[in-house]
């Protein structure tokens, strides 16, 4: 059998889309071999519509304000996705269904594929559709709130990222000011962002008693495909955190109070405890480009070669400004085998993370493209954040590109330091996710009571917000994922382990090139094995327990208080 799509796809009409998808559910699968043709056919289908979904996506965050680059984004939401979805339902069942498939499943990589496949099918629920593109579009008005977020400050308009930038100054009434600045700011907010999260809990849990779950969290499992782990396994991960990780931020906080002198405010949490200026390690976008660039070179020219060949394309949109969403993130385009980085640089150091945070993603990108089918490069989270976490710990060797002196030890030790803050939050925000949709009917009240709650549970008790206690109550709000992405988070906590386990490797074993060689062969194999599978050839392991995370922990400890 011959493929019968065109060589050229048109994705910008339904109806054609559709028909493509048509022409592949009326093919005879007669042999192993027509099976073999279709799964390209519908790979390459896959990839050119993801490809057209990523593109609207990326002109819309890019520019929030521009009312024709969101239609044609909502377009693609709310009436191309909707007219896609039972269709491709019937492809995939077509797929499972077929004789031939079973002689698959011998290659561990179309087991993973086929079993994926199933699951989608036994989710698929046809009145679920709109209730998706009601998602879809309750998302964008939540990007569309946090893109027009902007304060005045000393007669300039600047976005609230920029805004932050002033957190970093040693003038503490500047501090103080600036706070209280973006907290009134982002209050105007918080009644139309609780407006659109009650409205996506109750979708949400809609969705999933629509599919036969008996909450959200439980159909969301199976949605994401997580086949390694379970709920119980997160619980344990939340009280790993809690045990092991807790203490050591409180010993980083109690190290910032004594050497400031004060109590801590919620606007001396991100200053340089000794009064010096904030880290300025790079003066716009392209000289974060260029850096980061040189960075990646010296760990292996690969990696570097990545971020030029981006750059020679026009795949990233690094600085901040007016209208451009918040955020950062790594969009693989499907199709042209290449990602497209997006974030808001405003010169400091949490910028210099985020760029090769995303390069960790790009360069996966790159290292699956020669993978025969769009779906051996559809990774796990807990397997795409590995790559681009491991990044952020492995180019540290490299941050005298950025740094020098004292300002390099300073970045080294705020890296490390973001690491210890970053285990507690991503616990509390997947705890708080658990409960939102294990309890879908609670009030606003209980849920902010329940969010104190965790801050306790997992916070250092060492900030005082005597006064404006209420700012505590929607600190969630700025985090896109309860919004955009719900239960995408605790990957990044479970990556995050990963990657230290990785850096750890490179920086204490014998042979660090090995340590390198893993984490690229890991990237190679897109998700062709299972999730263990693949941490085994990383070098490291798919772990919740106490005792591994305090052994992590324990390393990372050491390196911060050199």
């Amino acid at each position: 059998m011959k493929s019968i799509l065109p060589d050229i796809l048109n994705t910008k009409n339904a109806d054609i889309i559709i028909s493509y998808f048509q022409n592949l559910l009326d093919i005879e699968i007669s042999s192993n071999e027509d099976l073999e043709v279709f799964f390209q056919d519908v790979s390459r289908l896959e990839s050119a519509v993801s490809e057209e979904m990523a593109w609207r996506y990326i002109k819309m965050t890019c520019n929030t304000q521009d009312q024709e680059i969101e239609k044609s984004y909502l377009e693609f939401v709310q009436e191309i996705q909707p007219k896609v979805a039972p269709i491709e339902d019937q492809l995939n069942i077509k797929i499972v269904d077929t004789k031939f498939s079973k002689s698959f499943e011998d290659n561990q990589a179309y087991f993973i594929y086929l079993r994926s496949l199933r699951s989608a099918v036994d989710l698929f629920r046809e009145k679920n559709i709109s209730i998706q593109s009601e998602l879809s579009t309750l998302a964008s008005e939540y990007s569309a709130i946090q893109g027009k977020q902007t304060i005045v400050w000393e007669g300039e308009t600047i976005t609230l990222q920029r805004a932050s930038n002033i957190l970093l100054t040693p003038n503490r009434v500047n501090r103080e000011k600036i706070w209280n600045l973006i907290w009134e700011r982002r209050k105007k907010d918080v009644d139309a962002l609780e407006d659109i999260f009650d409205k996506m809990v109750a979708k949400r849990h809609e969705m999933a008693v629509n599919a036969g779950f008996e909450n959200y969290r439980d159909y969301k499992f199976v949605s994401l495909g997580r086949f390694d782990y379970n709920v119980e396994d997160c619980k344990e991960f939340h009280n790993s955190i809690e045990k092991f990780v807790v203490p050591i931020q409180k010993k980083v906080m109690q190290h910032r109070r004594e050497l400031m002198g004060h109590d801590l405010k919620p606007w001396d949490t991100a200053v340089d405890p000794l009064g010096r200026e904030a880290l300025h390690p790079f003066e716009n976008g392209a000289d974060l480009l260029a850096k980061s660039i040189k960075v990646l070179d010296r760990l292996d020219p690969f990696f570097g070669d990545c971020l030029r060949t981006m750059e020679s394309n026009s795949l990233l949109d690094l600085d901040s400004r007016i209208g451009k969403a918040p955020g950062g993130y790594n969009y693989p385009l499907a199709q042209t085998n290449m990602p497209f980085i997006f974030m808001n640089a405003t010169s400091n150091l949490r910028d210099v993370e985020t760029l090769l945070h995303e390069a960790g993603h790009a360069i996966h990108s790159f290292q699956m493209a020669p993978l025969p089918l769009n779906a051996f490069k559809d990774t796990p989270s807990e397997v795409a954040e590995l790559a681009s976490m491991s990044m952020e710990l492995l180019s540290m060797s490299a941050w005298d590109e950025f740094f020098s002196g004292d300002d390099l030890k300073r970045a080294l030790a705020e890296q490390l330091e973001g690491v210890i803050s970053t285990l507690p939050w991503i616990a509390t925000i997947d705890a708080f996710q658990h409960w939102i949709y294990e309890n879908p009917t609670h009030t606003r009240d209980e849920r902010r009571e329940y969010w104190k709650s965790l801050q306790q549970r997992f916070g250092t008790g060492m900030v005082n917000y005597t006064g404006i206690e209420s700012a505590l109550d929607y600190t969630w709000h700025r985090q896109l994922h309860l919004f955009e992405v719900p239960f995408y988070y605790i990957e990044y906590g479970i990556a995050q382990l990963g990657a230290i386990g990785i850096w750890k490797n490179y920086m204490t074993g014998d042979n660090p090139q090995l340590a390198l060689d893993q984490y690229k062969n890991f990237m190679k194999l897109g998700y062709m094995k299972s999730i263990p599978e693949i941490y085994e050839e990383a070098g490291v392991k798919l772990d919740f327990s106490a005792r591994y995370i305090q052994e992590l922990m324990s390393f990372v400890e050491s390196q911060w208080e050199k």
